[in-house]
């Protein structure tokens, strides 16, 4: 069996797409394919895969995502994005607004001009700062939830941050039993960060568009950012983020890189 796949990106956070509402596809599989086809050597290479399927068959396009180790995501706001234009280009929708479902509930999404996309990121949350010890180092983080776990922290510099060392060891800390992704941030200006991520389940990412809106959330809280705007500058691209109250939403862009077909191992 041959699997018709998509690769597509957003701001260099790239996943191989399958369309399951055009053809049959394992999901129950998608796990194991996640881990074949992620790898940058001997598959097709990605931070995951995510599959567009229907909600009962007839119902509401929905999203199901895994990480590149296999395990499943509940969200990602980078695949949203692309996701919304994969739907497009298949031709299962025909407006410039609609909602996919996700594991973190449904997500409104927008086509815009220029290959932009809008999507609502739902309500994201952000706790007080707390101290933790990581790797024998008081290190002190921003926990957050943008329908996936996050900690965000602040750095002078965030190119000299030790992005894979601390996000390795916070996917270990009792703090975060169930994993986390790692913000590392660095402020700019009152409506600007530039940010690096180490993704639970895939390590360090170009981008992450839920880190983005739940960074610009803890800058705001600590009194850094203002504005219904805020730019986030990611090794691969900028996102904006849009909304100064929890509901925030990230604009940016979703390119389709190449298409395919690829072998189902047996």
């Amino acid at each position: 069996m041959r699997v018709a796949f998509t690769k597509m990106e957003g701001c260099g956070n790239d996943y191989v797409f399958v369309d399951a509402v055009a053809a049959p596809f394992p999901v129950e599989r998608g796990g194991e394919l996640a881990t074949i086809w992620s790898d940058r050597h001997f598959g097709i290479g990605a931070d995951g895969l995510i599959v567009l399927s229907r909600d009962g068959g007839e119902g509401a396009l929905r999203m199901l995502m895994w990480n590149a180790d296999g395990s499943r995501g509940a969200m990602c706001g980078n695949g949203l994005r692309c996701l919304a234009r994969f739907a497009e280009a298949n031709g299962h929708v025909n407006a410039r607004a609609f909602v996919i479902l996700t594991d973190a509930g449904p997500r409104d999404v927008e086509l815009l001009a220029d290959g932009l996309v809008r999507t609502d990121m739902g309500e994201v949350r952000c706790r007080p700062p707390q101290v933790i010890d990581v790797d024998g180092a008081r290190l002190e983080v921003v926990p957050g939830d943008a329908g996936n776990p996050h900690a965000v922290t602040f750095v002078a510099d965030v190119d000299a941050a030790p992005v894979e060392r601390v996000g390795a060891a916070l996917q270990r800390h009792p703090a975060f039993p169930d994993g986390v992704n790692v913000e590392f941030v660095e402020l700019v200006a009152a409506d600007r960060i530039r940010q690096r991520t180490f993704e639970r389940g895939s390590g360090e990412t170009l981008a992450c568009g839920t880190g983005a809106a739940v960074a610009v959330a803890a800058s705001r809280q600590a009194g850094n950012i203002r504005g219904h705007e805020a730019h986030v500058d990611l090794r691969g691209g900028t996102l904006t983020v849009v909304g100064d109250g929890a509901s925030l939403a990230i604009v940016g862009p979703a390119r389709t890189v190449f298409r395919g077909e690829i072998e189902l191992p047996g």
